[in-house]
């Protein structure tokens, strides 16, 4: 088993301030399991339901009644199966002093967020578990992540072929089961198709319009679409930065899967030589590395950008915090060199520092603040944000 101790981490972290945390992530991301080994290094009693299993429901069929008398740690698998424990979850939550805490995993569908947002406002916080990343795997192990993905049965497989067998049952069982358990209505033959059609952008700049006349529906529907593969974890939007420049600057989100093992199962792809061999081998290597770089730093929501002009110039990822401006740029190659475009992000975004990272060995200087970083060696040279 490979530990998730960053994880773990973050989850003690949390409870030290809410009396509830929501663990919510796709189905077979890891998130059980974590809850178990959370579990078993909590101080005090531990109680599990699990909603799929019509034995616990039953347990719940008057929540006070058997989650009042609850102490300690209380984990509540699959939430979304039954929104309307929350209210009574405010209850518990609010004794004084606080008796129990409660971890619940589940889906973000948003039906289970609206209900509780509103019924635990200010007593829950919502931690998205990712899939594995370079830090948990070992850099070493790159490739096998690129290829197969971050969700464990798809790393962890016994051969390739398992690995690829395991992400198209998952793909078929999202659609046709995962969704529609979320409240999501659109048939799973249109979004399978529009998600195949996904993968072809990845990358790329969203526009609604072209994806509108190729599927004979409005600019509206498409976007519905788009947010609802971004809800249920599967897309991942870049949102655009621009300032008050004297340039046109896009303000598009680009769009990445946010598992390179889906992508390269819906590109039909199962070997690193397919993958090689693709025209989309660039762009599936960029958003896996804009990936390893945000979980690594720890960037949230709102200090990650790309940038990009009208006229041509462009940056990859921008992270701002602050003050403090870095910028990264992804490279499929072994010899990386400063670009125009990169002097003009430099000038014009008023960079601090300026990575270009990139699938050689060794990492060197490219300028005074420009340095070429070898994927190897991302994890040693970028420390976390303070």
């Amino acid at each position: 088993m490979i530990p998730r101790t960053e994880h773990l981490s973050e989850l003690k972290r949390r409870f030290k301030t809410y009396p509830a945390v929501a663990l919510i992530g796709p189905r077979q991301i890891g998130k059980t399991t974590l809850a178990r080994q959370f579990a078993r290094q909590y101080r005090g009693p531990t109680t599990h339901f699990d909603l799929e299993d019509s034995r616990d429901l039953a347990r719940l069929s008057d929540p006070a009644l058997a989650l009042e008398p609850l102490r300690g740690l209380v984990i509540l698998d699959e939430i979304q199966r039954y929104p309307d424990l929350f209210p009574t979850l405010r209850v518990l939550a609010d004794r004084r002093p606080v008796r129990t805490r409660f971890l619940i995993l589940g889906s973000a569908s948003p039906e289970m967020l609206r209900q509780s947002s509103e019924s635990l406002a200010g007593r829950i916080s919502y931690y998205e578990l990712p899939g594995f990343s370079l830090g948990e795997v070992r850099t070493k192990n790159h490739a096998r992540l690129w290829l197969r993905g971050g969700f464990p049965p798809s790393y962890t497989a016994r051969t390739l072929a398992a690995s690829d067998q395991w992400r198209r049952d998952f793909i078929r069982t999202f659609l046709e089961r995962d969704l529609p358990q979320l409240g999501i209505r659109t048939p799973s033959a249109v979004l399978r198709r529009f998600w195949s059609m996904l993968a072809h952008y990845h990358g790329g700049i969203w526009n609604a319009s072209e994806f509108a006349r190729a599927f004979g529906v409005s600019n509206k529907t498409v976007n519905h679409y788009l947010d609802v593969l971004t809800s249920a974890f599967v897309i991942h939007p870049l949102p655009p930065w621009h300032e008050n420049l004297k340039k046109r600057q896009v303000k598009s989100p680009k769009f990445y899967f946010a598992d390179t093992g889906l992508l390269h199962t819906l590109l039909r792809l199962t070997t690193l030589a397919d993958l090689e061999s693709h025209p989309r081998v660039g762009a599936s290597w960029e958003g896996f590395v804009i990936h390893q770089i945000l979980r690594h730093l720890g960037a949230a929501p709102g200090e990650y950008f790309f940038w990009a002009t009208h006229a041509g110039a462009e940056l990859d990822l921008l992270l701002v915090r602050g003050r403090k401006r870095w910028g990264f740029e992804v490279k499929r190659t072994s010899s990386p060199g400063l670009t125009p475009s990169m002097r003009i992000a430099l000038s014009d975004l008023k960079l601090q520092r300026l990575f270009v990272v990139h699938a050689g060995r060794h990492s060197f200087d490219l300028a005074g603040n420009v340095r070429a970083l070898a994927l190897s060696d991302l994890l040693d040279e970028l420390k976390p944000w303070s």
